[in-house]
């Protein structure tokens, strides 16, 4: 029995039902980690953007809109999307409902955010196929602003929701996993309606050629955790290892994301195998939305259970009743996700019981908002 029917675990159904059940009725607090990866910018690798241009600063419109919500004249307003609408409508919907702490941090961006973060200058990577992602030692201080983050925020929240912001992010998953020994190909998700493996594919197999490690490279692992991150990783994914590893032993974690996610759980458990380092892996949950748990030309389920130890939980949120077309196209396999869009729904479930109708009354009254801004 689930504590919410708006909530389905998807593997480890008995781990993820007593995490749920812990955290039934407490308030979360966010913590979004935005970065940056050339990667984003390949034609056609994602569709969170119309074009590259625009995605170069999908991360930076999307804290603003999380933090602001809807403005007159925002610094950076939500790029255009091929099809669909920004998912943090959602995230934004749920904060304004439901008043949860939220930080956001910079881990490693092209341009600054207009609103305040926690930076913790990082940087943006090189594009995964040039196998020189980051430098190794951006990469070891990321992970150290990751575990103290965690520790920090871990004292004053029940649990904690880690999300992301990084477009060409399942791409960078894809890697990492591939780099880790986890056989990936075919299973990862993206922004289009269907996922464009074959392009992730190359662009991967050309990163870890540059490395000087076998072409496909299914048997690592050949490498530290550290050095698969600097070689073929994006920012954003150590630090949200070193937060979720951290705030395990001290409160819940919810990994707000799919593959991205599922990436950096197994990141964290590559990190805790290589060094000596404290974490509660039952604290720890994934959590996505059901248009990603149920995506047809992916395989989240199987990856989360190749994975071996973390539930997969996704909020059972739908659009089909939708009155607004750009939220219709979800169930068609658009966007599905991002900037812990699922994350967010879960908790909304979970803290004030919130139903599906009363969700979906809020993100399309946030919708209708932001909609006739735009058109003044």
């Amino acid at each position: 029995m689930e504590p919410t029917p708006l909530v389905r675990c998807y593997t480890q159904p008995q781990q993820g039902h007593q995490w749920l059940a812990r955290y039934q009725g407490k308030q979360p607090v966010l913590a979004c980690v935005l970065g940056f990866t050339d990667t984003g910018l390949v034609p056609g690798i994602s569709a969170a953007g119309a074009t590259p241009h625009d995605r170069r600063y999908t991360a930076i419109a999307d804290a603003e809109f999380l933090v602001n919500g809807p403005q007159p004249q925002p610094s950076y307003p939500l790029p255009p999307l091929h099809v669909g609408a920004s998912p943090v409508l959602i995230s934004r919907a749920v904060l304004e409902a439901q008043q949860f702490p939220v930080y956001v941090f910079n881990s490693g961006l092209p341009t600054p955010p207009a609103i305040p973060t926690i930076d913790l200058r990082g940087a943006p990577a090189h594009c995964l196929s040039t196998g020189n992602a980051l430098d190794l030692a951006v990469v070891e201080h990321l992970l150290q602003q990751g575990l103290h983050w965690g520790h920090k925020l871990a004292a004053e929240a029940s649990y904690l929701i880690l999300a992301e912001c990084v477009v060409g992010g399942t791409t960078t998953a894809l890697a990492l996993l591939t780099a880790l020994g986890i056989p990936a190909q075919g299973k990862v998700n993206s922004s289009h309606p269907t996922c464009n493996h074959a392009q992730k594919w190359e662009l991967v197999q050309r990163g870890l050629e540059q490395r000087g490690w076998s072409r496909g490279a299914i048997a690592m692992p050949v490498a530290f955790p550290t050095e698969i991150v600097a070689a073929v990783g994006d920012p954003m994914q150590i630090v949200v290892a070193g937060m979720a590893i951290a705030a395990s032993v001290e409160c819940g974690v919810l990994l707000a994301g799919g593959t991205q996610m599922l990436a950096v759980y197994a990141l964290a458990q590559a990190l805790i195998n290589q060094r000596e380092l404290k974490w509660n892996p039952q604290q720890i949950v994934v959590g996505t939305t059901r248009w990603v748990a149920e995506d047809p030309t992916g395989d989240t389920v199987g990856l989360a259970a190749q994975l071996g130890t973390v539930p997969l939980l996704a909020t059972q949120l739908s659009f089909a009743q939708s009155s607004i077309p750009q939220l219709q196209v979800y169930e068609q396999g658009f966007v599905k996700e991002g900037v812990g869009a699922g994350g967010c729904a879960i908790a909304a479930h979970l803290y004030q019981g919130l139903t599906q109708d009363k969700l979906l009354q809020a993100i399309e009254a946030l919708t209708r908002r932001y909609q006739q801004i735009q058109q003044r």
